[in-house]
């Protein structure tokens, strides 16, 4: 079923109604609307009124549902020039045509395509690893290796051919505190 809407003799010249026609012709109406809402031209803005119109039109004569209203037509067609006159040089006069458009816009209904899932319906099948026994088996006995190997004690024997003599705690803090006195003076020399 078809639905029309007409605007006839509106001021906007019918070459900047059509530049915003082509985008949205064969879309879905409602899409269109909304799409033409925030376009900036004035054509767009008048085109709008005329699909909102028509909109409306299918709704309330023919209970059809908005979401199902797809945009068939929409015709731009010249209406009237309304002639005026600019002043030129020289007493002369130049003629200013104010150009009227006809807006014509036909919607018609159809199935809107069901919601499709932004990755397909299914779900993709999950690789399958085949194992066999046998890789198993080495598997599990390469696994037992490296624990055996982790919990054997690895200790190293280090002979000694001088005896070490026991050294005291005190003994040790002295050579401590000594060394960081000692860097410290050689830097200072090398800063000189």
């Amino acid at each position: 079923m078809e639905v029309r809407a007409v605007a006839k003799f509106v001021r906007v010249q019918p070459r900047k109604v059509r530049l915003v026609a082509r985008e949205i012709h064969g879309a879905p109406a409602v899409m269109s609307a909304h799409k033409l809402q925030y376009h900036p031209s004035k054509g767009a803005f008048l085109l709008r009124k005329v699909l909102v119109s028509a909109i409306a039109n299918a709704v309330e004569n023919h209970r059809i549902q908005p979401e199902n209203l797809k945009i068939a037509t929409i015709m731009v067609d010249e209406g009237p020039h309304l002639k005026r006159i600019t002043q030129r040089s020289m007493g002369r006069a130049n003629r200013i045509l104010k150009k009227t458009s006809h807006i014509t816009v036909v919607l018609e209904d159809y199935e809107p395509e069901g919601a499709v899932k932004p990755h397909g319906t299914k779900a993709k099948p999950r690789p399958k690893f085949e194992v066999s026994k046998k890789s198993v088996k080495e598997a599990t006995a390469a696994v037992k290796e490296a624990e055996e190997q982790a919990e054997a004690p690895t200790e190293e024997v280090v002979e000694a051919t001088e005896p070490v003599e026991a050294v005291t705690a005190t003994e040790t803090a002295e050579v401590a505190t000594e060394a960081p006195a000692e860097e410290a003076k050689a830097e200072e020399g090398e800063a000189k």
